[in-house]
């Protein structure tokens, strides 16, 4: 816990400080010449009067509150900053893509363009499909998009940690054959690091996925370097790292739910998860119940700090929430490997009907679902 404290005691005033300049807007600042200037020396002046005062000798007598409150200034001169100077780079941006980038992202059109091959019967399963493998929602008829929205579950359709989260899990089930050795636990991390990485790119790099493929790449190496690996120190290092890198991604609906949701999993989750009774010997009771109240915790502690920001964006909350997160969450869960198998297998020319079939009654299943859902919601 105090790790968490001391790095959530210069991110949190540091993302405060970066949001607030994004959502103001550049024009509010950047009108003259003059404010140009102005900010651009007494923002970086502040951070430095701040770290000098730290960096005496003298900050040794302070008392541990008066530190927090100068680490916390410090946060908070260099969100500024750092917003300010992505504010003028994003003026002269010329938006081009790297080598890299560029075949990342060619590589994702050809994973749709796979999808669209796939001889499924209904033409709505392939935008589906693509929506949860690529994030490409173009083709996902009108009527599927407003059930997952109206009940609740729109966040299915947006690549996310759930979906990351799920390729992870098959990459390291695919990768445990090479052991436990310190050699092959690197070999595994590196791959799992270079795949999700790449996959991040091609599939947009949007802040949700940007968000969870930081959150792997900084579990990975804390697993390599033997440390405890702390969500809510995960979740901060996460946050201070993306806006560092793109400041603008504040002001992302995305980026904003995300993180809420991940806030929720970190310090609320565990909390309501400890509810389920232990028994004596230091088992659970009812094992599959214990699952249903698991799932529905972790549902509802990421209502708890979603909520108020869909509402404020959207004016809506769903009421049967809880309900389409137990339904949903397992079913992607069956949905995204199997698509992805089905992918892998037409391409190679060898994809079976039934398994085609099956992914289409899974995708069929889940849209009818939150469609009676979304009656019940309206």
């Amino acid at each position: 816990m105090t790790a968490e404290r001391d790095i959530a005691g210069f991110a949190l005033p540091f993302a405060a400080a970066v949001t607030a300049a994004v959502c103001i807007g550049s024009s509010a600042w950047n009108s003259t010449g003059a404010s140009h200037t102005a900010i651009a020396a007494v923002i970086p002046m502040g951070a430095i009067l701040v770290l000098c005062a730290l960096m005496h000798p003298r900050h040794m007598s302070l008392s541990d509150s008066h530190i927090r409150i100068l680490i916390a200034l410090l946060g908070i001169f260099t969100g500024l900053f750092c917003a300010h100077t992505a504010s003028l780079c994003a003026v002269s941006s010329t938006g081009g893509h790297g080598l890299l980038t560029g075949f990342a992202i060619g590589f994702g059109e050809r994973m749709q363009a796979a999808i669209d091959a796939i001889p499924f019967k209904d033409a709505g399963t392939a935008g589906l499909v693509k929506a949860l493998i690529t994030g490409e929602r173009a083709d996902i008829p009108r009527e599927v998009t407003e059930a997952f929205r109206d009940s609740g579950a729109s966040h299915i359709l947006s690549l996310s940690g759930m979906h990351l989260g799920i390729i992870y899990g098959i990459l390291a089930k695919l990768l445990g054959g090479f052991g436990n050795s310190p050699a092959a636990t690197r070999l595994r991390s590196v791959a799992i690091i270079t795949f999700c990485g790449f996959y991040t790119l091609a599939t947009g790099a949007g802040p949700s996925i940007v968000r969870a493929f930081i959150f792997i790449l900084l579990g990975e190496c804390a697993r390599l370097a033997g440390r405890y690996r702390s969500t809510g120190s995960i979740l901060f290092a996460a946050l201070l790292i993306q806006l560092t890198a793109n400041p603008l991604s504040a002001s992302s609906v995305g980026f904003q739910l995300s993180y809420a949701a991940m806030a929720g999993i970190a310090f609320i989750y565990p909390y309501l998860k400890g509810l389920w009774p232990e028994s004596d010997d230091g088992s659970y009771r009812f094992p599959a119940m214990r699952w249903v109240w698991n799932s529905a915790a972790m549902s509802i502690s990421c209502q708890l700090t979603t909520g108020p920001i869909a509402y404020a964006y959207f004016g809506t909350f769903p009421q049967y929430f809880l309900l389409t997160n137990l339904i949903a969450v397992p079913l992607t869960g069956i949905i995204i490997p199997a698509a992805l198998l089905t992918l892998v297998l037409s391409v190679c020319g060898i994809c079976p009907a039934f398994l085609v079939q099956s992914t289409e009654w899974l995708a069929t299943l889940l849209t009818e679902s939150l469609g009676i859902i979304a009656v019940m919601q309206g």
